[in-house]
């Protein structure tokens, strides 16, 4: 996965403002274990945090991705190369934007696919229930790690997430 994030960021150079870190988001983990990594390409260091995935990537609310979607209504969460955008308050508190590089995730923006904090995301959930809760496409992390993300990955930088098959 980190080759594949690796590429996009000389795909997509041209719209990050900086390229020393990016984030990781690994589909094909289940939703219990930490799949968002942050990884500082200089020295090779990673921080894993939990994230949701939307409901109509797991219809059956497995805590596994099905499928990923760009669709409008699709309440999926899509896989690709995103830049992240500037911050602001909306429904879920304080939330980071992101625009959609590649043809399956152009979608991004008007979407409104961001990054914010969910209760439904913490570790106690994920111990209790085998599994988080489910966005509606959104890159939903914990409150607790909120502040944490948002100050790495910053704007301008490169999300990539993706599902191996």
């Amino acid at each position: 996965m980190l080759d594949k994030a690796r590429d996009a960021v000389d795909r997509h150079a041209q719209h990050l403002t900086y390229r020393d870190r990016i984030g990781i988001v690994d589909f094909s983990s289940a939703s219990n274990v930490p799949r968002l990594s942050i990884v500082d390409l200089a020295n090779g260091r990673s921080e894993h945090f939990l994230v949701a995935h939307g409901r109509g990537s797991d219809p059956l609310h497995t805590g596994w991705v099905s499928r990923l979607s760009n669709e409008p209504g699709s309440y999926a969460s899509s896989g690709g190369a995103y830049v992240t955008g500037g911050y602001y308050v909306g429904t879920h508190g304080r939330s980071m934007r992101l625009d959609g590089l590649d043809a399956n995730n152009s979608n991004a923006a008007a979407r409104a696919i961001v990054v914010h904090a969910a209760w439904y995301v913490s570790p106690e959930i994920a111990r209790a229930t085998g599994k988080l809760g489910r966005s509606e496409g959104c890159f939903a992390v914990a409150p607790t790690d909120l502040e944490q993300v948002l100050e790495r990955l910053g704007p301008g930088r490169l999300l990539f997430a993706d599902k191996s098959t």
